[in-house]
């Protein structure tokens, strides 16, 4: 059945015209009751309807306070003298009279169409002419009681209960009175003593919760912070190359997956769970009277949703500030078309509830949905003095919140499974290094040196009969980096061959071009070789990488760290992840402070932000040399020091190659003197010689007096290769 508020006669005025009167569609086969009917109809409308149908008519339909009596007759006035007289009291606003008119179609299929066209809508010319009620009394007859009532239910499914008027259906009363007028001639009647709305406490009125009513977006916004925050600090690891760095130090993707999902999670639920304490100690509505168990279900699912959105993106983007930029951009227009946009939609009781679902599809419109419904529900049970969204509530078709839980719910587990699929599926495919790549021009082949080629013989007698006395084998290693931006390929390692026994420190020499760093990130397993074959341990760097990351350490060329944690905290880390555990990591954290000078002063107790250049070095070589590994490689572990710390950091590395292997790239020959067994230099991704400190700077002494030196060597590479191996240049300065 619908209801319409009448705004005007039936007549077809225009809007602006005088209200004069009021007009009731009915349809009646039986012409000879009609007069009494109708009558009696009104008769009783007056006592029973007078303030509820008038007030919410006339501030509907011209947004004024206006209150109109219905009756047959406006100037019997006596007969409602008293109403006025009560309403202008209390309210002090404008009281008319006007006249109803009953108007009687043959079915009630006009009676739709008259209904209809009342609307704006629905008719050409625009006009609202609109009726107050329609009955359908056709089945109806002296021992039966069957009638159809029309009304409007355009706010049937609103939520807001705290308005100035209630609308009361009374309809049914009417239409029940009127018959039994109509067959007792007024003997018998269906009594309405009084309206009032639901009964309230009367020491606790029902006030306006702020949070409640104006607090959904609020809330939306603080909930969905956690999205830019997780996928920043993803971002960040990643650009930062933390994420290689824990990968190297043992660390697999599936339990740095674990790790990092659980800390979020943990932390989130920690955050909702304080602020909704907060906000229930100072008594706000929105959270003390929802049922708690509903609101950490929703909350926990949201979260979890927006980790894995976040999870998501990482791997796609890499640059920190623009996800910053973007990412709250993101939010702050999500926010505000989920108010004036969806929730639009939303109140919409026309448009389908099948699209609603597919707009709640976007995670930031079913978390929107969530917060308003209960913020709808702490409304309602504020007013009523009731309670506000229960678990027997989500059975409600016009609940929203199973619907929404359930899309996040399964948003968040396809979403993680996807976002796992492709962090594997990129760190298996990159073949770019994550870390300051070098490149380098293609050079011509050369001639190696005797001793080039007795290293190259030497891994091959190790490939046909592999022996356990050597820690690191390679086997014509290369790397070469695509065209890229129109760039041609460049070289950045070519055909190189080693064989580094146990418990031997090795060093690589060469200029910042030499490709010591592509050397070391495909060690790492950084980066893919292009061609060849290389062993750690016996392991294939290429199909055993996770079972290698348990044995080696790593000292990048820049330090990779938190700023946030101590060097205490960095040190207890990538301890647990070498499986130290109680007494033994707490031994081992304390000697690593002790040996690379970082205990006294407490600074090992301090935050990275904190610390010096040197000072972050040294907790980087401290990092690689924890948890005992049997390779560690080093990029430069001195540079930036001073000559005094530099000798202390050269003592702890001397003491930890007694019972490892050791690979250390430099450009100093007084570092690689200090602390080499044996030394390899490298140019343009070609091992030139390999020989002890001592007898690779006899040999360069030896050349540098040849003719073939000096007479095709520019002055400027002279000073470079005397620099290099620590000898006086031709100013006379020696560079330490």
């Amino acid at each position: 059945m619908e209801w319409f508020y009448d705004v005007h006669g039936g007549g077809g005025r225009d809007v602006n015209a005088k209200l004069n009167e009021v007009a009731f569609a009915m349809e009646n086969t039986k012409k000879g009751p009609k007069q009494r009917l109708h009558i009696f109809i009104f008769f009783i409308l007056l006592p029973s309807r007078i303030f509820p149908f008038i007030i919410f008519n006339v501030t509907n339909a011209h947004q004024t306070r206006r209150f109109l009596f219905l009756y047959v007759k406006c100037n019997e006035v006596r007969l409602i003298l008293q109403y006025i007289y009560k309403l202008y009291l209390c309210l002090n606003v404008e009281i008319r009279c006007v006249r109803a008119l009953c108007l009687w179609r043959n079915s009630s299929s006009e009676v739709n169409d008259e209904l209809f066209k009342g609307y704006r809508e629905g008719n050409l010319e625009k006009k609202i002419n609109e009726f107050a009620a329609a009955f359908d009394f056709s089945n109806s007859n002296k021992t039966n009681f069957n009638v159809t009532i029309w009304y409007n239910s355009t706010h049937e499914l609103a939520r807001l209960v705290n308005l100035v008027c209630i609308i009361s259906k009374l309809h049914d009363l009417l239409a029940s009175n009127a018959y039994l007028l109509s067959l007792k001639d007024g003997g018998t009647k269906v009594l309405l003593d009084f309206m009032k709305g639901m009964p309230q406490p009367s020491s606790n009125p029902p006030r306006l919760d702020v949070a409640s009513a104006f607090g959904v977006l609020s809330f939306t916004w603080v909930v969905m912070q956690f999205f830019p925050m997780v996928l920043t600090s993803l971002v960040q690891e990643k650009e930062s190359n933390l994420r290689i760095m824990m990968k190297i130090h043992g660390l697999d993707d599936r339990l740095y997956w674990v790790i990092s999902y659980t800390y979020f999670v943990l932390e989130f639920v920690i955050y909702m769970l304080c602020l909704v304490a907060f906000a229930s100690v100072l008594g706000l509505q929105f959270f003390t009277m929802n049922d708690f168990k509903i609101q950490f279900l929703f909350y926990f699912i949201g979260i979890n949703l927006q980790i894995s959105m976040a999870f998501l993106m990482a791997p796609i983007l890499s640059n920190v500030k623009m996800i910053t930029v973007i990412t709250f951009a993101l939010l702050f227009g999500s926010r505000l078309s989920g108010k004036s946009v969806f929730e639009f939609f939303l109140e919409d009781t026309t448009l389908s509830r099948h699209w609603i679902i597919v707009m709640e599809l976007y995670p930031a419109f079913s978390l929107y949905r969530g917060i308003y419904e209960l913020a709808q529900y702490s409304l309602m049970g504020s007013a009523t003095g009731t309670q506000g969204m229960q678990w027997r509530d989500l059975s409600d078709p016009e609940n929203g919140m199973r619907d929404v839980c359930i899309i996040m719910m399964v948003e968040w587990l396809v979403v993680l499974f996807i976002a796992y699929d492709i962090d594997q599926q990129r760190i298996s495919s990159r073949n770019g290094s994550n870390l300051k790549s070098q490149k380098f021009s293609a050079v011509s082949p050369q001639v190696e040196n005797i001793d080039v080629f007795e290293e190259r013989e030497k891994v091959e007698r190790w490939l046909h009969k592999p022996t356990s006395i050597y820690s690191i084998i390679c086997h014509n290693l290369e790397k070469v980096y695509p065209e890229r931006d129109g760039n041609p390929k460049k070289i950045g390692v070519r055909g190189l061959s080693l064989a580094i026994s146990k418990g031997e420190c090795f060093g690589i020499v060469g200029d910042s071009d030499a490709g010591k760093t592509s050397f070391i990130s495909m060690m790492t397993g950084i980066t893919k070789p292009t061609s060849g074959k290389a062993f750690i341990e016996g392991l294939d760097i290429e199909s055993q990488i996770k079972e290698i990351y348990t044995r080696i350490g790593y000292c990048p060329q820049i330090d990779l760290l938190w700023e946030t944690l101590t060097g205490r905290e960095h040190l207890q880390f990538y301890g647990r992840v070498k499986n130290l555990v109680g007494p033994a990591l707490t031994q081992a954290v304390e000697n690593s402070l002790r040996r690379v000078n970082l205990v006294r002063g407490g600074v090992g107790d301090k935050e990275v932000s904190e610390y010096s250049r040197s000072e972050k070095r040294r907790l980087s070589v401290a990092i690689s040399l924890i948890g005992n590994p049997q390779v560690v490689f080093m990029e430069e572990p001195t540079v930036g020091l001073d000559p005094v710390l530099r000798t202390s950091l050269w003592n702890a590395i001397k003491h930890a190659k007694q019972d490892r292997t050791i690979i250390l790239t430099t450009q100093s020959m007084e570092e690689a003197e200090a602390l080499c067994d044996r030394i390899g230099v490298l140019a343009d991704g070609c091992l030139q010689c390999i020989a002890s400190p001592r007898e690779l700077k006899a040999r360069f002494e030896r050349f540098e007096e040849s003719s073939t030196f000096k007479d095709t060597t520019p002055p400027c590479q002279k000073d470079e290769l005397r620099r290099l191996f620590g000898l006086p240049t031709s100013s006379g300065s020696v560079e330490k």
